[in-house]
């Protein structure tokens, strides 16, 4: 089956304009032209789903483009492909690290906010709270008991 640059753009959730740009850097070496028009086909969505998935897990396009000219090689560059995925991997668990890390943060921060709505203001959870100073993540309390007497 066939498709436009509109219908594509539609199914990957991008708009045409950036897979007109991917077509100009050269990074969709594939795909076929008829009266000027880029036409799509079955084929190709695995090569848009790879240069997709590069180009949203913030590969530089300068290295997006190293793995497109790699891949025009043929099985000569596999290692140099794995490699690039490779390092591509990392920083994707790189990332996730640390969004676990910032998801707490907002976690804590969640529950700062709806405890300070439900006590009726910010000074009477704050007095609740052990003083502290540092980076560490603050932790939502263990028990979800009622204040009382200003502590938990």
């Amino acid at each position: 089956m066939s498709y436009t640059i509109k219908e594509v753009a539609e199914m990957m959730g991008v708009k045409p304009s950036t897979l007109r740009y991917y077509d100009g850097e050269g990074l969709l070496p594939n795909i076929k032209r008829v009266n000027g028009i880029r036409i799509f086909d079955d084929k190709d969505f695995k090569w848009l789903r790879i240069l997709n998935c590069l180009k949203k897990t913030n590969m530089p396009s300068k290295k997006i483009k190293e793995y497109v000219e790699l891949a025009k090689l043929g099985d000569e560059t596999l290692n140099d492909r794995l490699s690039l995925i490779t390092e591509q991997k990392g920083k994707i668990l790189n990332d996730i690290k640390n969004y676990h890390y910032f998801l707490k943060e907002i976690e804590y921060k969640e529950w700062y906010l709806k405890e300070a709505l439900r006590l009726g203001d910010e000074k009477a959870l704050l007095d609740s709270l052990p003083d502290k100073a540092g980076f560490e993540l603050d932790k939502i309390p263990e028990t979800k008991t009622k204040v009382q007497n200003g502590k938990y």
